[in-house]
């Protein structure tokens, strides 16, 4: 599970599930949108249904890759945890796959002790970074993969000055981002 708010999905976002899918073999990798990031409230450009829809679009012909809708069909806040729980089954081993950036925050996360029970904690590293979870008893892999140097902030910045994100983000998510206007890149 590789989950965010995806405001919007990126090249960055694909290449660090896809290396994760092919360096711990699993099967799928899900990319869960989150339905109410409480920790970005206010900051978040896009709603949730327009997010989905270009995980949906970015990863539609990606082998083994997947766009979740769980917590975006889910009422109240993103919380990890529940997710985790609701992808709970006696055959399924799960990952949670974040960056570094997101692991040093983990300390402000809702439910964080229940979480470390239910996944291996999958660290992305690029170049120069490193990070683990805070307290003991977590299973941790470390994956490096080639550093990147896209964010949604700056894709979100190029769309509303219309400069290019060519080679940023999916052709099919540029074109979805125009027919929906969104990020003030209107058709």
């Amino acid at each position: 599970m590789l989950g965010g708010t995806f405001d919007p999905i990126h090249v960055g976002h694909l290449v660090a599930a896809s290396d994760a899918r092919a360096e711990l073999e699993l099967d799928r990798v899900l990319l869960v949108v989150a339905g109410d990031p409480w920790q970005k409230r206010g900051e978040v450009v896009a709603d949730a249904p327009d997010r989905l829809a270009l995980v949906e679009a970015a990863v539609a012909e990606v082998d083994g890759l997947e766009a979740s809708a769980l917590e975006v069909e889910r009422d109240g806040a993103s919380v990890t945890a529940d997710t985790l729980e609701a992808l709970t089954a006696p055959d399924r081993e799960l990952f949670l796959l974040l960056g570094a950036d997101a692991v040093a925050n983990m300390a402000t996360w809702r439910r964080l002790d229940d979480t470390r029970a239910l996944a291996t904690v999958v660290v992305i590293e690029r170049a120069g970074e490193h990070a683990v979870p805070p307290g003991t008893g977590w299973r941790v892999e470390h994956l490096a993969i080639p550093r990147l140097d896209v964010s949604s902030t700056e894709v979100r910045e190029r769309l509303a000055r219309r400069f290019p994100v060519a080679g940023l983000v999916p052709a099919s998510v540029v074109r979805l981002i125009r027919e929906r206007g969104l990020y003030a890149l209107g058709s």
